[in-house]
């Protein structure tokens, strides 16, 4: 149902974090890098430290508890870096309160969760955005591009690596980390923008089969899985992610194999495209180069053009590219792996609910 959501012209839009962790720190620096256009007012955090510590670093106010910064507000929108079992609930409560949200990956970690939260944004009247910020890197975009274009032709095969590492100490770092309510597991939390690319570039999955294990580390959820996975344009895929590769983050990629084409964007994190062949050779080939960038971490520079669209979005001037809706589709894939993992079946898509 079309929906017709208030506009915030002629102002900044004003923003308040919910979460002030590690994810925290590219929300801030990617709000600084549309100063001219939006401001962050308001932070929250039940722990103290981590509360102290950004209300220090940005001047704004600071919140013990969600509740008692919107029942203040002063703002426009709530951005979610909470662990993920917190996104409904934080969710639903902020939108009841009135406030656009932005949650971070994945939206929620149960299917029915999810839906409900895209269910209070509609009756509330206010904007779901699902943070998938990998989808705007430039190494993705030009992939995204020549898939679109037809350039592959009839994709016959992808493959997805996520070879990382997370030692004990991360997930020993917090009480919610590597719990099946708070975190999930390597597929759920680690390689959940890997699962939404595999989506997006490629288009609906028809059906997964998939393995987990917790091989390593002492946590509830998995460590290492294995997918595979059929599309309805007839494509074949895999999927393998480690959170044990030794000794450091290694691999983050995906490989397409088409009838007309083969390209795989690569380093630790999609950022670097290392092959690139193509039956037809255009102008735009020479942007290869140039695409790639240096990372220090696996979150990638997503975030900045991230916002640029949100702002715009809220401003009325675009249409959100990742809303509650487009949040669910990688959500039910994930649920899928996890349904197949848990009872050795094969599990086709849509899930019926």
């Amino acid at each position: 149902m079309f929906r017709k959501f208030s506009q915030i012209k002629d102002r900044k839009i004003k923003f308040a974090l919910v979460g002030c962790g590690r994810i925290s720190a590219n929300h801030i620096s990617a709000l600084e890098s549309h100063k001219d256009s939006c401001e962050l007012v308001a932070v929250c955090d039940t722990n103290a430290d981590n509360l102290a510590a950004m209300v220090k670093k940005t001047g704004v106010l600071g919140y013990n508890f969600l509740t008692d910064m919107l029942n203040e507000g002063g703002f426009d929108a709530v951005i979610i870096t909470t662990p993920s079992g917190l996104h409904p609930q934080q969710t639903i409560e902020c939108a009841q309160a009135g406030f656009h949200v932005i949650t971070e990956k994945p939206m929620a970690t149960r299917w029915g969760d999810g839906v409900e939260m895209v269910k209070a944004c509609d009756r509330a009247g206010v904007r779901l955005f699902v943070v998938k910020q990998n989808r705007g890197n430039s190494t993705i975009q030009l992939l995204k591009k020549a898939i679109d274009d037809g350039r592959f032709g009839r994709i016959y095969s992808v493959a997805c690596n996520v070879f990382w590492t997370r030692p004990q100490e991360y997930y020993n770092s917090a009480s919610w980390r590597g719990t099946w309510e708070f975190d999930g597991g390597a597929f759920m939390n680690q390689a959940s923008h890997y699962v939404d690319l595999l989506d997006w570039l490629i288009g609906p999955v028809e059906s997964v089969q998939s393995y987990t294990a917790t091989l390593s580390r002492n946590i509830d959820v998995e460590d290492s899985g294995v997918l595979a996975l059929r599309w309805r344009n007839g494509a074949l895929g895999t999927m393998n992610v480690s959170m044990l590769t030794y000794p450091k983050n290694l691999e983050g990629s995906i490989t397409i194999i088409g009838e007309k084409g083969t390209a795989k964007v690569g380093g630790v994190a999609v950022n670097e495209v290392l092959v690139w062949d193509f039956a037809d050779k255009l102008p735009e080939d020479e942007k290869v180069k140039s695409v790639n960038y240096a990372t220090t971490s696996v979150y990638g520079f997503g975030h900045s053009i991230y916002y640029e669209n949100v702002i715009k979005s809220l401003r009325g001037e675009e249409d959100p590219h990742t809303d509650g809706r487009e949040g669910l589709k990688s959500l039910e894939l994930l649920i899928a792996i996890y349904l197949s993992a848990r009872d050795g079946r094969k599990v086709a898509l849509p899930l019926e609910y």
